[in-house]
């Protein structure tokens, strides 16, 4: 499968090819390939990326505070997103491997897929510039940043900004009962928030109890996580 099949995914032709084959060349390879490895792309790529999806949330959420920002960059461009973005330009077929890795099935390797999206959008920055990238990745991207896989925020954290918005003082939390041996205890926490009823939450550790009452909060008060 040649690169140009690759490139009509990426709806980018690249003016330097030598930038792509490096971006999709595992180290393993070398030196069985005659083109350095995509690490060095994938350092700048992630850059790239992300002041690309900064500029976008900016632009796209301007009522957004630095907070809720940082949350959604965080949420865009974890490794686990890069990997999505690089299956769905169907990468696997076009990396250069050595042959321990091809054996490993390392064409659909999450970690190698997540480095060569990185690397693919470094690539694109130094063949085309800036604005070629930002391109990519908008086309790439856009539809995670509208919907995001996992809440922006943790339970306790979603509680506590919409007691603050509110004008209330934070959450407080007790331990209203702690069972089982040393090695595998088990806590139960009740969370209060000012002119509201207690909620409770159970798990193996405190913190996992908090989240759990802060959660239980929320759903009984009808609050959505990723709203503030």
């Amino acid at each position: 499968m040649g690169l140009s099949d690759l490139e009509e995914r990426l709806a980018y032709r690249f003016a330097d090819r030598s930038l792509l084959e490096m971006a999709v060349t595992h180290v393993s390879a070398i030196p069985a390939q005659k083109v350095k490895s995509y690490q060095r792309l994938e350092f700048l790529g992630d850059r790239v990326l992300g002041l690309a999806v900064s500029d976008m949330l900016y632009t796209t959420f301007p009522q957004a505070e630095e907070g809720e920002l940082s949350r959604r960059l965080a949420e865009l461009v974890r490794k686990e997103s890069c990997t999505e973005v690089a299956r769905g330009w169907n990468v696997g077929p076009h990396l250069r491997l050595g042959e321990g890795e091809i054996a490993a099935g390392a064409r659909d390797n999450a970690a190698i897929c997540a480095d060569v999206c990185e690397a693919i959008v470094g690539a694109v920055f130094l063949d085309g510039g800036f604005a070629a990238a930002k391109t990519l990745v908008q086309s790439a991207f856009a539809a995670r940043m509208h919907a995001p896989r996992r809440p922006l925020r943790d339970a306790k954290t979603a509680l506590q900004e919409w007691a603050q918005g509110r004008g209330l003082p934070a959450p407080t939390y007790e331990i209203t009962e702690r069972s089982g041996p040393d090695h595998a205890p088990h806590f139960r926490v009740a969370v209060r928030v000012e002119g509201k009823p207690l909620a409770e939450g159970r798990g193996a550790s405190k913190r996992n109890a908090e989240q759990g009452a802060a959660g239980a909060f929320l759903a009984r008060e009808g609050i959505r996580v990723d709203q503030s």
